[in-house]
């Protein structure tokens, strides 16, 4: 089958033949269709430090995905041949204390799809079936593709309550425009959005946005102002990994105000520990999805209407992976999506 593979530890990516995975008992082999490039299949394409340090050549790479289901293992039972499916990227120990109380989500001994194990940008990929999420409602195939980022900004963003709420978020890159959407959806009263890219502020402004600021030229306060808002924002989701972005949300935060936090740091930062303490500020550090009660929420949020259209912008097919990765790492794009079935 076709893959696309970290052939060498050195910058780029190899579309090769490989062979089709096995799987066991309880294993199913899906067929993919399509997949979303994430940030971390540019980092590996990248080979930058964080690569080098993780990955293990030669791999097949990625982790957003949709497919059918082409066979499952003799002990797999509720999914069957023919079902459309989306793969949880994380898999867990199932022994450690947190797996053991239904918490696999904080499973000290994950490994990452397309990152520790063989991944889906290929024309197929195997997985346990406790990974597979089956699609019961109708879902488009570009958003089903990228149901892995969408849960992180759904975990992200209902990881306090939102009703009535005004919302800061910092970084208009795909998930903090997903998580912008899911908190209008949720009943948020205002939701700023923030970035220094004007093509992602324009995304952001078409999945109902109150205010998109160009933090270059803008700064938070300002857009507080220009709000509304007498004493900062109630609950912020950060999602830059940017110093900058956590320490203004953090100066605009009113008192007893919530962080969750999803941006990735590149290296350690200080922060105004004096302001979040007198100001009773909560921070929670968002990693991944909750198994599988945020998958739960995520297609619950799309029959109830939710449009992510926006944030795809654009399909290529998995023989142009080299153009849609220019396109995903260009910082102007939403989610690009590969095409396997051409």
């Amino acid at each position: 089958m076709k893959a696309l593979v970290k052939q060498k530890a050195e910058p780029g990516l190899w579309l090769m033949d490989v062979p089709e995975p096995a799987i066991g008992p309880g294993d199913v082999l899906i067929k993919v269709l399509r997949t979303g490039i994430c940030g971390t299949d540019l980092h590996i394409r990248a080979w930058d430090g964080w690569a080098q340090q993780s990955i293990d050549t030669p791999l097949t790479i990625g982790h957003e995905f949709v497919g059918e289901v082409v066979e499952t293992g003799r002990d797999v039972a509720d999914i069957e041949a023919g079902d459309l499916v989306s793969g949880e990227g994380h898999l867990v120990c199932g022994k450690c204390r947190n797996c053991l109380a239904g918490r696999r989500h904080l499973c000290r001994a994950t490994v990452g799809l397309g990152v520790g194990r063989d991944g889906a940008f290929a024309e197929y990929v195997a997985l346990p079936a406790t990974n597979v999420w089956v699609h019961r409602v109708p879902v488009d195939l570009d958003i089903a593709a990228v149901f892995d980022p969408f849960g992180n900004a759904v975990h992200t963003a209902l990881s306090f309550p939102l009703v009535g709420e005004d919302v800061l978020i910092t970084g208009a890159g795909p998930i903090g425009i997903m998580a912008a959407a899911v908190a209008r959806h949720a009943g948020a009263r205002n939701v700023m959005i923030t970035d220094v890219s004007e093509a992602r502020l324009a995304l952001a402004r078409k999945v109902g946005v109150s205010l998109a600021v160009n933090v270059a030229e803008t700064p938070i306060a300002e857009g507080q102002r220009a709000l509304g808002l007498r004493e900062g924002f109630d609950v912020g989701l950060e999602m830059s990994g940017r110093p900058e972005a956590m320490r203004d949300m953090i100066a605009n935060m009113t008192h007893g105000g919530r962080i969750a936090v999803l941006g990735l740091p590149a290296e350690e930062f200080p922060v105004d520990w004096s302001r979040i303490v007198t100001s009773m500020i909560t921070i929670k550090g968002i990693y991944g999805r909750e198994m599988f009660e945020t998958w739960y929420a995520m297609s619950v949020l799309l029959e109830g209407g939710l449009d992510l259209a926006p944030v795809i912008t654009g399909r290529y097919p998995y023989q142009d992976f080299d153009a849609a990765f220019d396109d995903a790492a260009s910082g102007q794009s939403g989610k690009i999506i590969l095409d396997w079935t051409v």
